[in-house]
Protein backbone atom coordinates (compact mmCIF):
# COMPACT_ATOMS: atom_id res chain seq x y z
CA UNK A 1 0.00 0.00 0.00
CA UNK A 2 1.11 3.46 -0.90
CA UNK A 3 2.03 5.72 2.04
CA UNK A 4 2.35 3.25 4.43
CA UNK A 5 5.60 4.86 5.75
CA UNK A 6 6.97 7.49 8.34
CA UNK A 7 10.16 9.08 8.71
CA UNK A 8 11.32 10.67 11.81
CA UNK A 9 14.48 13.01 11.94
CA UNK A 10 16.00 14.41 15.40
CA UNK A 11 18.89 16.15 13.38
CA UNK A 12 21.40 17.97 16.55
CA UNK A 13 24.20 19.95 16.16
CA UNK A 14 26.58 16.59 16.10
CA UNK A 15 24.70 14.08 14.50
CA UNK A 16 21.51 12.77 13.04
CA UNK A 17 19.22 10.31 13.42
CA UNK A 18 16.93 9.25 10.51
CA UNK A 19 14.45 6.67 11.23
CA UNK A 20 11.83 4.90 9.14
CA UNK A 21 9.19 3.00 10.60
CA UNK A 22 5.83 1.32 9.13
CA UNK A 23 2.43 2.52 10.17
CA UNK A 24 1.73 -0.45 12.59
CA UNK A 25 4.85 0.85 14.51
CA UNK A 26 7.24 -1.46 13.07
CA UNK A 27 10.96 -0.55 12.42
CA UNK A 28 12.10 -0.50 9.42
CA UNK A 29 15.63 0.90 8.82
CA UNK A 30 17.75 3.67 10.65
CA UNK A 31 20.63 6.00 9.80
CA UNK A 32 23.10 8.15 11.72
CA UNK A 33 25.01 10.31 9.82
CA UNK A 34 26.51 13.60 10.93
CA UNK A 35 24.81 17.19 11.63
CA UNK A 36 22.44 18.75 8.95
CA UNK A 37 22.43 21.81 10.94
CA UNK A 38 22.09 25.14 8.94
CA UNK A 39 23.83 26.75 11.61
CA UNK A 40 27.50 24.51 11.31
CA UNK A 41 27.80 24.77 7.57
CA UNK A 42 29.24 28.15 5.39
CA UNK A 43 26.29 27.96 2.59
CA UNK A 44 23.55 27.24 5.47
CA UNK A 45 20.87 25.50 4.55
CA UNK A 46 21.82 24.52 1.14
CA UNK A 47 23.93 21.92 3.18
CA UNK A 48 21.16 21.33 4.89
CA UNK A 49 18.57 20.11 2.01
CA UNK A 50 21.52 18.75 0.37
CA UNK A 51 22.39 16.48 3.68
CA UNK A 52 18.76 15.75 4.26
CA UNK A 53 17.71 15.08 0.86
CA UNK A 54 21.13 12.70 0.55
CA UNK A 55 20.69 10.69 4.06
CA UNK A 56 16.80 10.52 3.15
CA UNK A 57 16.92 9.14 -0.13
CA UNK A 58 19.17 6.93 0.63
CA UNK A 59 17.28 5.31 3.67
CA UNK A 60 14.33 4.76 1.55
CA UNK A 61 16.22 3.51 -2.08
CA UNK A 62 18.31 0.47 0.14
CA UNK A 63 14.26 -0.44 1.18
CA UNK A 64 12.75 -0.57 -2.07
CA UNK A 65 10.61 2.68 -1.63
CA UNK A 66 10.40 6.10 -2.72
CA UNK A 67 9.25 9.60 -1.09
CA UNK A 68 5.64 8.37 -1.98
CA UNK A 69 5.85 5.92 -0.05
CA UNK A 70 6.06 8.49 3.25
CA UNK A 71 2.33 9.33 4.51
CA UNK A 72 4.77 12.12 6.59
CA UNK A 73 7.69 13.04 8.34
CA UNK A 74 8.51 14.74 11.96
CA UNK A 75 11.69 16.73 11.72
CA UNK A 76 13.28 18.28 15.17
CA UNK A 77 16.26 20.36 14.19
CA UNK A 78 18.92 21.83 16.04
CA UNK A 79 19.53 25.66 15.23
CA UNK A 80 15.24 25.95 14.58
CA UNK A 81 14.78 28.65 16.57
CA UNK A 82 14.13 31.82 15.05
CA UNK A 83 10.73 32.04 12.97
CA UNK A 84 13.04 33.19 10.03
CA UNK A 85 14.62 30.06 10.47
CA UNK A 86 11.84 27.62 10.75
CA UNK A 87 10.69 29.21 7.36
CA UNK A 88 13.45 28.61 5.69
CA UNK A 89 13.73 24.81 7.20
CA UNK A 90 10.22 24.45 6.15
CA UNK A 91 11.17 25.33 2.58
CA UNK A 92 13.98 22.81 2.91
CA UNK A 93 11.97 19.75 4.08
CA UNK A 94 9.39 20.73 1.07
CA UNK A 95 12.52 21.11 -1.53
CA UNK A 96 13.12 17.42 -0.48
CA UNK A 97 9.27 16.43 -1.43
CA UNK A 98 8.29 15.25 2.21
CA UNK A 99 4.68 16.60 1.76
CA UNK A 100 2.53 16.16 5.19
CA UNK A 101 5.35 16.84 8.26
CA UNK A 102 6.01 18.50 11.34
CA UNK A 103 9.10 20.94 11.84
CA UNK A 104 10.13 22.63 15.14
CA UNK A 105 13.02 22.59 17.34
CA UNK A 106 14.38 19.21 18.96
CA UNK A 107 12.75 20.18 22.23
CA UNK A 108 9.64 19.40 21.02
CA UNK A 109 10.48 15.85 20.37
CA UNK A 110 11.10 15.59 24.18
CA UNK A 111 7.03 16.63 24.63
CA UNK A 112 6.04 13.32 22.36
CA UNK A 113 8.91 11.39 23.38
CA UNK A 114 7.95 12.24 27.27
CA UNK A 115 4.36 12.70 27.45
CA UNK A 116 1.76 9.50 26.48
CA UNK A 117 -1.11 12.54 25.83
CA UNK A 118 1.40 14.07 23.45
CA UNK A 119 1.38 17.40 24.71
CA UNK A 120 3.27 19.54 27.70
CA UNK A 121 6.48 21.59 28.11
CA UNK A 122 9.62 20.36 27.59
CA UNK A 123 12.70 21.89 29.82
CA UNK A 124 16.06 21.13 27.63
CA UNK A 125 19.14 21.18 29.93
CA UNK A 126 22.22 19.64 28.25
CA UNK A 127 24.51 20.79 26.42
CA UNK A 128 22.31 24.23 25.80
CA UNK A 129 18.69 24.76 26.66
CA UNK A 130 16.14 25.59 25.40
CA UNK A 131 11.95 25.26 26.45
CA UNK A 132 9.30 24.02 24.20
CA UNK A 133 5.57 23.39 24.72
CA UNK A 134 2.98 21.92 22.76
CA UNK A 135 -0.81 22.33 23.75
CA UNK A 136 -3.43 20.21 23.42
CA UNK A 137 -4.68 22.11 20.50
CA UNK A 138 -1.85 21.52 18.74
CA UNK A 139 -0.39 24.85 19.40
CA UNK A 140 3.43 25.36 19.71
CA UNK A 141 5.87 27.43 21.13
CA UNK A 142 9.69 27.95 22.14
CA UNK A 143 10.91 30.15 24.91
CA UNK A 144 14.86 30.77 24.87
CA UNK A 145 17.06 28.88 22.58
CA UNK A 146 18.89 32.26 21.98
CA UNK A 147 21.87 32.63 24.35
CA UNK A 148 21.78 33.57 28.27
CA UNK A 149 21.99 37.16 27.22
CA UNK A 150 19.07 37.84 24.69
CA UNK A 151 16.81 34.77 25.94
CA UNK A 152 17.65 33.82 29.29
CA UNK A 153 19.60 31.03 28.44
CA UNK A 154 21.09 30.61 32.13
CA UNK A 155 21.28 26.71 32.06
CA UNK A 156 23.01 23.59 29.88
CA UNK A 157 26.45 22.41 30.42
CA UNK A 158 28.07 25.01 28.56
CA UNK A 159 27.12 28.03 30.45
CA UNK A 160 27.14 26.24 33.61
CA UNK A 161 30.88 25.54 33.30
CA UNK A 162 32.07 28.88 32.52
CA UNK A 163 30.31 29.93 35.84
CA UNK A 164 32.29 27.66 37.77
CA UNK A 165 35.45 29.11 36.17
CA UNK A 166 33.82 32.65 36.77
CA UNK A 167 33.23 31.44 40.78
CA UNK A 168 36.95 30.35 41.30
CA UNK A 169 38.31 33.45 39.49
CA UNK A 170 35.94 35.71 41.51
CA UNK A 171 37.00 34.31 44.89
CA UNK A 172 40.63 34.74 43.65
CA UNK A 173 40.48 38.41 42.53
CA UNK A 174 36.93 39.77 42.38
CA UNK A 175 36.37 39.87 46.48
CA UNK A 176 33.79 37.28 45.76
CA UNK A 177 33.11 34.28 48.78
CA UNK A 178 35.43 31.77 49.40
CA UNK A 179 34.43 28.46 47.48
CA UNK A 180 35.32 24.59 47.84
CA UNK A 181 35.14 24.39 44.46
CA UNK A 182 38.56 26.33 43.66
CA UNK A 183 41.14 23.19 44.42
CA UNK A 184 39.51 20.47 42.64
CA UNK A 185 38.69 22.75 39.84
CA UNK A 186 42.44 23.88 39.87
CA UNK A 187 43.43 20.12 39.99
CA UNK A 188 41.01 19.65 37.12
CA UNK A 189 41.97 22.17 34.70
CA UNK A 190 46.08 21.34 36.13
CA UNK A 191 46.41 24.85 36.65
CA UNK A 192 49.82 25.46 38.59
CA UNK A 193 48.45 28.28 40.83
CA UNK A 194 46.14 30.88 41.23
CA UNK A 195 48.05 33.88 39.03
CA UNK A 196 47.94 31.02 35.90
CA UNK A 197 44.53 29.72 36.50
CA UNK A 198 42.85 31.65 34.09
CA UNK A 199 45.17 31.18 31.43
CA UNK A 200 45.00 27.54 31.95
CA UNK A 201 40.95 27.72 31.77
CA UNK A 202 41.00 30.22 28.24
CA UNK A 203 43.51 27.51 26.79
CA UNK A 204 40.94 24.70 27.48
CA UNK A 205 38.05 26.97 26.48
CA UNK A 206 39.83 28.60 22.92
CA UNK A 207 40.80 24.63 22.08
CA UNK A 208 36.95 23.10 23.14
CA UNK A 209 38.50 20.97 25.52
CA UNK A 210 37.01 22.31 28.43
CA UNK A 211 35.91 18.81 31.20
CA UNK A 212 32.12 20.32 31.01
CA UNK A 213 30.97 17.19 32.66
CA UNK A 214 33.62 17.09 35.35
CA UNK A 215 33.17 20.30 36.22
CA UNK A 216 29.00 20.02 36.70
CA UNK A 217 30.06 17.09 39.61
CA UNK A 218 32.18 19.49 41.33
CA UNK A 219 29.55 22.32 41.16
CA UNK A 220 26.23 20.23 42.19
CA UNK A 221 29.00 18.11 45.16
CA UNK A 222 29.94 21.52 46.43
CA UNK A 223 26.17 22.72 46.36
CA UNK A 224 25.16 20.11 48.47
CA UNK A 225 27.73 20.69 50.51
CA UNK A 226 26.18 23.99 51.29
CA UNK A 227 28.61 26.15 48.96
CA UNK A 228 27.28 29.52 48.77
CA UNK A 229 29.01 30.64 45.73
CA UNK A 230 27.98 26.94 43.92
CA UNK A 231 24.46 27.36 45.60
CA UNK A 232 23.74 30.28 43.96
CA UNK A 233 24.52 29.14 40.65
CA UNK A 234 22.33 25.94 40.56
CA UNK A 235 19.97 28.07 42.01
CA UNK A 236 19.91 30.74 39.42
CA UNK A 237 19.60 27.98 36.69
CA UNK A 238 16.57 26.20 38.40
CA UNK A 239 15.28 29.94 38.23
CA UNK A 240 15.48 30.49 34.85
CA UNK A 241 14.39 27.01 33.70
CA UNK A 242 11.39 27.26 35.81
CA UNK A 243 10.41 30.73 34.48
CA UNK A 244 11.25 29.49 31.08
CA UNK A 245 8.80 26.93 31.56
CA UNK A 246 5.61 28.45 33.41
CA UNK A 247 6.35 31.09 30.54
CA UNK A 248 5.70 29.06 27.95
CA UNK A 249 3.00 27.16 30.12
CA UNK A 250 1.30 30.59 30.09
CA UNK A 251 1.69 31.64 26.74
CA UNK A 252 -0.08 28.62 25.52
CA UNK A 253 -3.70 27.27 25.33
CA UNK A 254 -3.80 24.66 28.81
CA UNK A 255 -6.52 25.74 29.93
CA UNK A 256 -8.83 22.74 30.16
CA UNK A 257 -5.53 20.57 31.52
CA UNK A 258 -5.36 19.83 35.50
CA UNK A 259 -2.30 18.29 35.45
CA UNK A 260 0.44 19.42 32.58
CA UNK A 261 3.53 17.20 31.87
CA UNK A 262 6.83 18.73 32.29
CA UNK A 263 9.42 16.76 30.24
CA UNK A 264 13.02 17.01 31.79
CA UNK A 265 15.44 16.63 29.02
CA UNK A 266 19.34 16.55 28.37
CA UNK A 267 22.55 15.69 30.16
CA UNK A 268 21.80 18.05 33.03
CA UNK A 269 18.08 16.96 33.58
CA UNK A 270 18.43 13.41 33.23
CA UNK A 271 22.26 12.37 34.61
CA UNK A 272 22.49 15.02 37.61
CA UNK A 273 23.51 13.08 40.33
CA UNK A 274 22.08 15.31 42.75
CA UNK A 275 18.65 16.27 43.17
CA UNK A 276 19.12 20.05 44.23
CA UNK A 277 18.67 21.90 40.93
CA UNK A 278 14.96 20.08 40.01
CA UNK A 279 14.25 20.51 43.76
CA UNK A 280 14.73 24.46 43.75
CA UNK A 281 13.73 24.45 40.60
CA UNK A 282 9.76 22.65 41.82
CA UNK A 283 10.42 25.27 44.39
CA UNK A 284 10.44 28.28 42.07
CA UNK A 285 7.49 26.66 39.28
CA UNK A 286 5.73 26.75 42.25
CA UNK A 287 6.14 30.55 43.17
CA UNK A 288 4.83 31.55 39.76
CA UNK A 289 2.03 29.54 39.69
CA UNK A 290 -0.98 27.40 41.09
CA UNK A 291 -1.22 25.07 38.23
CA UNK A 292 -0.56 21.34 38.67
CA UNK A 293 2.32 20.01 36.97
CA UNK A 294 3.28 16.25 36.55
CA UNK A 295 7.35 16.06 35.89
CA UNK A 296 9.06 13.62 33.74
CA UNK A 297 12.32 12.61 33.04
CA UNK A 298 13.35 11.31 29.43
CA UNK A 299 15.33 8.48 29.48
CA UNK A 300 14.23 7.34 26.12
CA UNK A 301 16.41 9.00 22.98
CA UNK A 302 14.36 11.70 21.91
CA UNK A 303 14.35 10.44 18.60
CA UNK A 304 11.40 8.72 19.73
CA UNK A 305 9.43 11.77 19.42
CA UNK A 306 10.09 12.31 15.96
CA UNK A 307 8.54 8.40 15.23
CA UNK A 308 5.60 8.89 17.33
CA UNK A 309 4.46 12.90 16.00
CA UNK A 310 4.99 11.47 12.43
CA UNK A 311 2.93 8.86 13.03
CA UNK A 312 0.20 10.62 14.79
CA UNK A 313 0.41 13.05 11.46
CA UNK A 314 -0.15 10.00 9.44
CA UNK A 315 -2.61 8.03 11.64
CA UNK A 316 -4.67 11.60 12.75
CA UNK A 317 -4.92 10.84 16.18
CA UNK A 318 -2.71 10.10 19.53
CA UNK A 319 -0.46 6.63 19.07
CA UNK A 320 -2.10 3.78 21.34
CA UNK A 321 -0.33 2.66 24.51
CA UNK A 322 1.00 -0.85 22.34
CA UNK A 323 2.39 0.98 19.43
CA UNK A 324 3.67 3.41 21.56
CA UNK A 325 5.61 0.84 23.25
CA UNK A 326 6.68 -0.71 20.53
CA UNK A 327 8.05 2.50 18.99
CA UNK A 328 10.21 3.23 21.96
CA UNK A 329 11.49 -0.33 22.41
CA UNK A 330 12.94 -0.52 18.64
CA UNK A 331 14.34 2.89 19.34
CA UNK A 332 15.95 2.70 22.58
CA UNK A 333 17.30 -0.84 21.15
CA UNK A 334 19.18 1.02 18.60
CA UNK A 335 20.65 3.96 20.02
Amino acid sequence: MSASYVIGVDGGNSKTDYFLFDLQGNFKDHIRDGTCSHEQFPDAYASTCRIMNEQIGRLLARNGLSKADLAAGAFGLAGADLPSQKERLNEVIERIGIKRYAMDNDSFLGIKAGSERGYGICSINGSGTSTGGISPSGRRLQVGGLGSELSGDEAGGYYLARKVIRAVYDSFYRMGPVTRMAEPVMVLLQAPNKERFMETAMERLLARSLPNTELMRILFAAADEGDAAARGIVDNTARQLARSAVGCMENLDFGGVEEIDVILAGSVWVKAESPLLFQLFRQHVVSMTDRKFRYVKLEVPPATGAVLWALELAIGQPVDADTRRKVIENVKARL
